[in-house]
């Protein structure tokens, strides 16, 4: 008799319970635009207006999931566009959100793509990335939901690989000429059969068997002999061929001589693939895209500018164009089925420092009625920066050097230092916002970081002095900072 393990199904009701939109499931108080506000300052310092603006357009997303159908497709997303310098916290407040509230998320140079006609990636490729993002996603929470039943279904197929080994090495070592069992004894062989088959599954239960030898049958999917097409568009081409084609030919099975501890991993992975219904993985990724997909889309300013009579301009005035209708609404057809664009959020960002917000084509600013200023960070600002939030700079270095049994101990006049040789650097040369602060501290702790070893166990005290050794000179130094600092 074959053990076999019973895997109770879902009932609908269950299905039917579970919401399929992540915006749904966190729709109650942790999304009010107070409290998103407040779980970006935590990592986030300043920019009181952009983040105000970034909270209210997500409460607007859970605020259309309540309204009637007809009234629920009318409402549009606003779309943002955050003007600042480099190192203000464009990037960060877009990324920090998307992960709050679970939504699918992608972040895309403008300068990146050209306009469709010419070499290079066409703005439609955004939207299929973010797609494979989501489905990657959802597709490793499922795994994790389901694992516990993967598991259990491999360990039993391990019991009865194991245990038709062992039955076929008894056989073999049979006598020739025995006679054929009577039906009391095949009764009384099924009984031990059963109890060998629960001595093997106990002993793999408690892992005394992990390092033993075991051959079993693995599934090796159909490889394609050609490595695919590059160019616009043809991404899509190569991978779609390669689907096809593995399609047309039928999973290979060979056996595999390896230890117990791989058998089961390679059981497992193929237990989960037969549990999770990648067609409903496909399906509720475009929705969870077509519902709550934030795109962020960086260096806008650089595709943007005065006209030029050296011909067309297919990384700036094209690409803008081509932009205009993912931005207003419009169907991408990818590999996994259509996906639609019109309540995706669209955040645009860019310093302009060369150009100016009205030079981009009239037509793809009325794409972005929210226009958010980001403000440049005073000394104070980098002093908290250093302080205040949960992954400061100071803790980072802190723990890493911890690693090797030393302690740094930043000084109040230590952290003020830093700030102000950071504002300084960026206020006479150019203005990289936070991001000089990752340059100053690397430079003022190269020594100590060189030297952990020889200093494990003993305790560096960043004050004033000890960022004024490291840094005086090479401030002053106009010429010597642009090419250290």
């Amino acid at each position: 008799m074959t053990s076999a393990v019973a895997v109770e199904p879902t009932s609908a009701s269950e299905t039917d319970e579970a919401p399929h939109d992540l915006i749904q499931a966190v729709a109650g108080e942790t999304l009010r635009p107070a409290e998103v506000v407040r779980r970006l300052d935590e990592y986030i310092i300043g920019q009181h207006e952009a983040k105000r603006s970034v909270a209210i357009a997500l409460r607007n997303r859970v605020r259309r999931r309540m309204l009637p159908e007809d009234m629920r497709n009318e409402v549009l997303p606003k779309n943002i566009l955050m003007i600042g310098p480099t190192g203000v916290g464009k990037t960060e407040i877009a990324r920090r959100v998307a992960r709050l509230t679970e939504s699918p998320f992608i972040k895309v140079e403008a300068t990146k793509f050209t306009e469709v006609g010419y070499v290079g990636r066409d703005v439609e490729s955004i939207l299929r990335d973010l797609l494979e993002q989501t489905i990657t996603e959802l597709h490793e929470d499922r795994v994790a939901e389901v694992e516990p039943r993967a598991r259990v279904l491999a360990d039993a197929r391990l019991v009865e690989t194991m245990h038709d080994a062992n039955e076929r090495l008894r056989s073999s070592r049979a006598l020739p000429g025995e006679d054929a069992p009577r039906p009391d004894d095949v009764a009384a062989e099924a009984r031990r059969a059963r109890a060998r088959r629960r001595r093997i599954a106990n002993r793999l239960a408690a892992g005394t068997l992990e390092d033993a030898s075991v051959e079993i049958e693995v599934e090796e999917p159909f490889q394609p002999a050609f490595e695919g097409f590059t160019g616009t568009g043809l991404e899509e081409v190569g991978v779609s061929l390669s689907d096809f084609f593995s399609q047309l030919a039928p999973s290979r099975k060979r056996k595999k001589l390896m230890t117990v501890a791989e058998a089961r991993d390679v059981l497992i992975d193929e237990e989960t693939d037969r549990l999770i219904d990648m067609d409903r993985v496909y399906d509720d990724a475009i929705h969870l895209v077509e519902d709550s997909g934030v795109v962020f889309i960086d260096e806008v300013d650089k595709i943007c500018g005065p006209a030029s009579d050296r011909g067309p301009d297919v990384s700036g005035e094209g690409v803008q164009r081509d932009l205009l209708p993912i931005l207003e609404g419009s169907t991408v057809h990818t590999r996994y089925g259509p996906v639609r664009t019109d309540h995706v959020l669209f955040i645009a960002a860019g310093a302009f420092t060369a150009a100016r917000p009205s030079d981009l084509i009239p037509e793809f600013q009325g794409r972005f009625p929210i226009r958010v200023e980001l403000k440049p960070l005073s000394e104070d600002d980098l002093v908290r920066i250093l302080t205040e939030p949960g992954n400061a700079l100071t803790r980072q270095y802190a723990a890493l050097l911890g690693t090797e049994q030393v302690t740094l101990d930043f000084t109040p006049d230590g952290i003020r230092e830093l700030a102000a040789q950071a504002y300084r650097v960026n206020e006479e040369d150019e203005n990289l916002g936070a991001r000089r602060l990752f340059t100053i501290m690397e430079k003022v702790l190269e020594d100590v970081s060189f030297g952990a070893e020889e200093l494990a166990g003993t305790t560096v005290i960043v004050d004033a002095a000890y960022v004024g050794d490291r840094l005086g000179d090479l401030v002053l130094n106009q010429d010597l900072r642009r090419y250290v600092l």
